[in-house]
């Protein structure tokens, strides 16, 4: 977190008004420039209007440009009007986005100028910050104390910051539109500023021109809103590709990234996207497992997560099949780093390997250990996790015999496990005198000790993997039951409301939204298995496809409207009106709304357009 916000006032004869908002401890919210705005737009970027007095109108504008630490700002009277001037004051701090920032004698106020930019270098080893603009700069050293977040209040966190403005920028706004650029640097300790881009050194107004018509190319060329947020998780990990979990707090996690890549990369048509996102994370593998998720700063990889590995098995299949659909040939070399990587992770996992992961005598895959939570349902409290899910849980059996059989398409040994523990599953997992099925056997590893608990998990075995394990009337009596008792509008709730650890809402500090976040909570990525399930049970007609549709993802259109914008949440309350909640921006979530809107539920073969990819850098 570089610059955190700005101070915006606009002085006209009539007097001086301001355009931007600020919330302080206690209540306090100085300036209120929110009462002056009057409308608001998302496209083709930010746009706000604020109407003022004596009939002063000012848009202003935020366009970032995708693919680059870079945000142009723009402010412009919609009325010709002499003596407006605008005052712009940037709030920095140059911290980590987890940690807050506090007023100390170490940050450095002085500014570089560099090819007519002002760079500030707010620590040492934190990238600098590089503004340019068609304004005035004046140094005014000023700290901001006690700015109130109230998210982070709400959510239990520090949620009190100070933030540094080593100066302002003025503009004459009668004059023409103002502009201002603000980019990262890398390094840190000042001592080697690039020189601005191309368009930076055709100055500010003719750089944010450039910039805001190659970013409206960008956003014109894509065909849905969708598709458009899909592109901002794909992001650089060195020399690979990968997908960031969610933003604003996520890195790149395991199970996100192969759940996501399915819509987000296949569905959308991004197969070379796909292809590098694959050929990366086969780099990592361990022990025939995969990265949970990758630390953001320095710190070992962590690995405990038994089903990463599992849904790269499947999203390295679906590849393979979607570069066949697209009559497009797979490199040979490709295709043997995909293939060496299922094999190892089939045996790796038949014969053993990290936390108590092994094929069991009915070639079913057991996985845990105490105080670990390997499957996706992960959440902690202290040193408890609140779902272990010791076992044979229902969800990893079926990403366990989906992968033994697309293993089974080149060796006739993973085909005898498949058939195994395709057996066992069947014969397991129903209840008896129930339609539903356990969530785990062998709860604990004790045989014959089964949770029946009732979870969304067991939609896995209908829907949402190439191969279902149930059909008929034991496929139809599942969906129609998680239905009944787990459908929201915005996802499958992660906890029957009749079992006595339900939780309603997902809110509070850290220890009642991690106790929620899989005792009730819903999850939009999970409406993904859910849906295809309920077409596949009404024989995947275009009547059914049309219906859910209608039913399943007409209410998610809205949602585009009320969280993150153009994207879709992480997770919602289990409750009604079931308020969206956790990563606002979240990767398996658009991913799986994608790969519904565009395979599962598509009509015709998918014609016209593809968007092109571009990324984002991290690690």
């Amino acid at each position: 977190m570089l610059v955190n916000g700005l101070e915006a006032v606009l002085t006209t004869p009539d007097g001086t008004w301001p355009l931007t908002s600020q919330a302080y401890e206690g209540g306090v919210v100085h300036p209120d420039g929110q009462r002056y705005i009057r409308a608001f737009d998302v496209d083709p970027w930010p746009r706000w209007r604020f109407a003022f007095p004596f009939g002063t109108e000012v848009e202003h504008g935020i366009a970032v440009l995708h693919g680059r630490p870079v945000v142009t700002l723009s402010w412009r009277l919609l009325q010709p009007r002499p003596g407006a001037r605008l005052e712009v004051r940037p709030l920095l701090s140059g911290r980590d986005l987890h940690a807050l920032h506090r007023e100390n004698p170490a940050f450095r106020f002085e500014e570089d100028h560099r090819d007519g930019r002002i760079v500030w270098w707010p620590y040492p080893g934190v990238p600098g910050i590089a503004a340019s603009g068609n304004g005035a700069y004046s140094r005014a050293p000023l700290w901001y104390r006690r700015f109130d977040y109230g998210e982070d209040r709400a959510r239990g966190l520090d949620h009190v910051e100070d933030l540094a403005s080593p100066g302002f920028f003025t503009f004459d706004l009668s004059r023409g539109e103002a502009f201002l650029v603000l980019s990262a640097i890398p390094g840190g300790d000042g001592a080697a500023a690039p020189a601005g881009t191309a368009g930076e050194r055709l100055g500010p107004a003719a750089a944010v021109k450039a910039s805001r018509a190659r970013e409206r190319r960008r956003r014109d060329s894509v065909p849905t809103r969708l598709h458009r947020a899909a592109d901002a998780y794909l992001a650089r990990r060195g020399e690979g590709l990968t997908i960031v979990a969610g933003y604003p707090w996520f890195t790149d996690w395991g199970r996100d990234t192969f759940i996501a890549l399915r819509g987000i990369c296949l569905a959308a048509g991004h197969l070379d996207a796909a292809r590098a996102v694959l050929l990366t994370w086969a780099g990592a593998l361990s022990r025939g497992m995969l990265p949970n998720r990758f630390p953001e700063v320095g710190g070992p990889v962590e690995f405990n997560s038994v089903d990463a590995a599992l849904w790269f098995v499947v999203a390295g299949h679906d590849y393979l099949l979607a570069m066949r659909a697209a009559a497009r040939r797979v490199a040979r070399s490709d295709e043997t780093i995909l293939r060496r990587a299922i094999e190892s992770i089939l045996t790796e996992y038949s014969e053993g390997t990290r936390f108590g992961i092994g094929a069991a005598e009915d070639g079913l895959l057991r996985a845990g250990e105490p105080g670990v939570a390997l499957t996706w349902m992960d959440a902690r409290v202290g040193d408890r996790a609140i779902t272990p899910r010791i076992g044979k849980p229902v969800e990893v059996e079926a990403l366990w015999i989906n992968a033994l059989r697309i293993g089974g398409a080149w060796s006739e040994r993973w085909r005898g496990m498949h058939r195994r523990a395709l057996a066992s599953f069947r014969d397991r997992f129903p209840i008896p005198g129930r339609s539903h099925l356990h969530d785990v056997v062998d709860a604990d590893h004790r045989p014959g000790c089964d949770d029946a608990t009732f979870r969304p998990n067991q939609i896995f075995a209908v829907g949402g993997l190439p191969f279902p394990l149930l059909e008929g009337a034991a496929a139809r009596g599942v969906v129609d039951e998680v239905e009944a008792r787990l459908l929201t509008p915005l996802g499958l709730r992660t906890l029957d409301p009749a079992e006595p650890a339900y939780r309603p809402r997902y809110a509070g500090g850290p220890r009642e939204r991690d106790g929620a976040y899989h005792q009730g909570t819903a999850w939009p990525w999970l409406l993904g298995p859910f849906v295809e399930a309920w077409v596949r049970v009404r024989g995947a007609t275009l009547a059914a496809r049309r219906q859910a549709r209608r039913r399943f993802l007409e209410p998610l259109a809205r949602h585009l409207e009320e969280a993150g914008l153009e994207h879709v949440s992480e997770v919602a309350d289990g409750d009604p009106p079931h308020r969206p909640g956790g990563c606002p921006f979240q990767a398996w979530s658009v991913g799986e709304i994608l790969r519904l809107s565009l395979v599962v539920l598509a009509e015709e073969p998918r014609r016209g357009r593809r968007a092109p990819v571009r990324v984002l850098k991290v690690g």
